[in-house]
């Protein structure tokens, strides 16, 4: 089996871990952003890291009511700027904690004196060092050049600590049970999406839709299979893809959607229907059984709840990712182009 394949099925055990972890400092950093009386979040990340902070953006917004931003670090290491961060927590997300970039945001906001989080898989990284909190992702290492194990557990410390803030019942139970359903998923998953791919071994692009919760799962799918096997790759939310980018929809292109039942559903059916009627070919990846017996392609996950259905979309388009790497005969654990540790500045 290969490593990235086998990070993958490390997901249930990660999370499963991560639920008594980090307790104490969750709580503190709740507890000061109250007495602090802050007034947003500033997200600093780049590629997979970033894609979680969108995710803890639109559940920071969608449970606490919390402005959130995503970062431009260059902002700070390119131009020489001063962004004034006092009044918010700043959240640094890097598996490696050694984004230098990221790490300059710290650095700039701690001067500030500015309440400073990393989220990081080495809790001596010099980002871990560097903030005040650091929340420890202890996912083990990471091998393979795709993040995923990682990915999901950045999500879930950061959904904790929106729980932890929120105070939301609901996403607090959804949590206790995730890594449940992850491992449910897997026992099904990784065959099943193997097979269904054989269709696509000569893939030369394809777009990744959601919307809302589904959003930062379509960038993330749209990242991981284009860096396993070299495919041009849209990930786009629903709402901004009519806006021109549809455009590019040729007959028989693939579309991916990724639906989960919620908010967005209605949004979902209305993007098959009009992809359907350009021609392309979509495959679904979805908690709705209904939406999943109505599309000729596909894969059902189990439905765990609003706030944590894109774990189970997450382990799915790393599954479409890997499952073209075996039918393209693509060694994903090597790049002749990419890094494990990428440190911008």
């Amino acid at each position: 089996m290969s490593l990235l394949l086998d990070e993958i099925c490390e997901q249930p055990r990660v999370l499963r871990d991560l639920r008594s972890r980090n307790g104490s400092i969750l709580a503190a950093v709740a507890e000061e952003y109250r007495k602090r009386d802050l007034r947003g979040i500033y997200f600093a990340a780049r590629g997979t890291s970033d894609h979680a902070c969108v995710y803890a953006q639109y559940l920071f917004g969608i449970t606490a009511g919390i402005p959130c931003a995503l970062g431009t670090p260059s902002v700070v290491t390119k131009y020489g700027a001063e962004i004034d961060l006092r009044s918010h927590l700043v959240i640094g997300v890097s598996q490696s904690g050694k984004a230098e970039d990221v790490l300059s945001v710290l650095r700039m906001a701690n001067a500030q004196g500015a309440l400073t989080v990393a989220v990081t898989n080495y809790p001596d990284s010099p980002m871990a060092r560097e903030a005040k909190y650091n929340l420890d992702c202890s996912a083990g290492e990471e091998v393979s050049i795709a993040a995923t194990k990682t990915f999901t557990a950045q999500m879930f410390i950061l959904a904790q600590l929106c729980a932890e803030m929120s105070q939301n019942k609901e996403l607090k139970e959804q949590l206790e049970n995730v890594w449940e359903r992850a491992a449910d998923l897997l026992k099904y998953a990784p065959a099943a999406m193997e097979a269904k791919v054989q269709r696509y071994r000569y893939l030369t692009n394809a777009f990744i839709l959601g919307r809302g919760l589904e959003y930062p799962i379509a960038l993330e799918g749209a990242l991981k299979i284009l860096e396993t096997n070299r495919i041009k790759m849209k990930g786009a939310p629903e709402s901004d893809f009519y806006h021109g980018p549809i455009a590019q929809v040729k007959d028989g292109d693939l579309a991916i959607v990724i639906s989960g039942n919620g908010p967005t559903y209605d949004d979902d059916i209305s993007m098959i229907e009009k992809l359907h009627g350009l021609g392309a070919e979509v495959f679904v990846i979805t908690n709705d059984e209904e939406l999943y017996k109505s599309e000729k392609f596909g894969i059902l996950t189990p439905d765990t709840g609003l706030y944590t259905a894109p774990f189970m979309f997450a382990i799915c388009v790393q599954l479409f990712a890997y499952g073209l790497t075996v039918v393209r005969g693509i060694d994903p654990n090597r790049s002749e182009v990419l890094n494990k540790i990428t440190i911008t500045k």
